[in-house]
C-alpha cells in the first residue's frame, strides 16, 4: 500500500498541526465512526513519532506514515489524500 498527498493537502496539514521539516503525521484505525474499507472503524491521525513504520511518504519535509499495526485497516487500498477546499479540510480516499 501506499499513501498519496497533494501539496494542497500537505499545506493544510502543516497550518492546522503546527508542522515543521521533520516533523511526523500518523494515520490509524480509530475505533467508531465509518470508512468505505472497514465497517465501524474510521481514520485517525495524530503526530506521534514512529515505532514501526509499515509505509510513509515524505512531502515537502513532512512524514506521513501508517503503522504496520494499522495496515489492516486499508485492506490493500492506497491511501489518497487530497485537500476539499468547499470545506477547508482533507478528504480521503481509499484506491485499490
Amino acid at each position: 500500500m501506499n499513501i498519496h498527498i497533494t501539496n494542497e493537502a500537505v499545506a493544510w496539514y502543516k497550518r492546522e498541526l503546527g508542522l515543521k521539516n521533520g516533523d511526523y503525521v500518523r494515520f490509524f484505525a480509530r475505533y467508531g465512526g465509518c470508512s468505505t474499507v472497514q465497517s465501524g472503524f474510521s481514520l485517525g491521525i495524530s503526530t506521534d513519532e514512529p515505532i514501526d513504520i509499515g509505509t510513509q511518504t515524505m512531502v515537502d519535509g513532512i512524514v506521513f506514515y501508517i503503522e504496520e499495526k494499522d495496515v489492516w485497516f486499508f485492506d490493500n487500498h492506497d491511501l489518497t489524500i487530497d485537500y476539499q477546499e468547499t470545506y477547508e479540510e482533507p478528504i480521503f480516499q481509499y484506491n485499490k
